[in-house]
């Protein structure tokens, strides 16, 4: 009787096909959540990437936003083919007229130039030096600069933070860009690209017009149109995603 409880108290031992079969089902468990885990198939909490949306080719529908990258998102250096479509994308698209029109009807009412006269002829004159201000200002700081200090001309997104730290970041890209290497650097082609536009920009306005304060608003202006059109690139996937669900998004900056 004694032996028979002392027997009852203790564990069972397995014998060596229950130990073969456990081993072989535990071995079975692992290789199939290896296999999950490199398909991508188990992933209890989505990823940061996947939170965030993308950059599209354009603004609106309208705008170019060629030269945007999605966050996070890892592309091979400029080559100088590309930085010279970047400048000619920009500088021929068909919305290229929406920034000219604007300044040329802004200057128009604030007789900014007398000598260009009023009314359609007045405005006609506004509208072709402010595009050709444009274009210059485009091939100096997305390509003629941009190929000699080897920088990168593409806004890359960071997509996180708060509004201040984002749009901070944003408008410090005017004077903080990358080089081909991807090393952080100062931004010579927007700021020595814009003021070398500005300077040349002398030589198609009236004798009068042709001083160092021109010149040097005229820089200015330059730089600020650009760093709020960063601000723009950095929160336009948000706005997107947000008022239009989305619509037009790519995972890349291709034409």
């Amino acid at each position: 009787m004694g032996q028979a409880v002392v027997n009852a108290d203790l564990p069972s031992v397995p014998d060596a096909a229950q130990v073969a079969n456990y081993e072989s089902a535990s071995a079975a468990d692992l290789d199939l959540s290896q296999q999950a885990q490199a398909s991508g198939t188990v992933n209890a909490q989505p990823t940061s990437q996947s939170d965030r949306a993308p950059q599209t080719k354009r603004i609106l529908g309208i705008i170019p936003n060629f030269r945007a990258v999605s966050t996070d998102e890892k592309l091979p250096p400029q080559t100088v083919k590309e930085k010279f479509m970047d400048a000619t994308n920009d500088s021929f698209d068909y919305s290229s007229v929406v920034i000219p029109a604007g300044l040329a009807l802004y200057s128009l009412e604030t007789n900014a130039t007398p000598e260009f006269g009023t009314g359609g002829v007045g405005y006609g004159r506004y509208f072709w030096h402010a595009a050709v201000d444009q274009t210059s200002e485009n091939y100096m700081v997305e390509f003629v600069v941009p190929v000699i200090s080897r920088e990168d001309t593409r806004y890359y997104t960071l997509g996180r933070g708060s509004f201040f730290k984002r749009a901070g970041y944003a408008l410090s890209r005017a004077v903080v860009t990358r080089t081909d290497a991807g090393n952080a650097s100062f931004n010579f082609s927007e700021v020595i690209g814009s003021g070398a536009s500005a300077g040349l920009s002398s030589l198609y306005y009236p004798t009068r017009e042709r001083s160092l304060g021109n010149t040097g608003t005229e820089w200015g202006l330059d730089v600020a149109i650009d760093a709020a059109s960063f601000v723009v690139k950095e929160f336009w996937p948000d706005v997107n995603r947000h008022l239009f669900h989305g619509s037009g998004a790519v995972a890349d900056t291709s034409r």
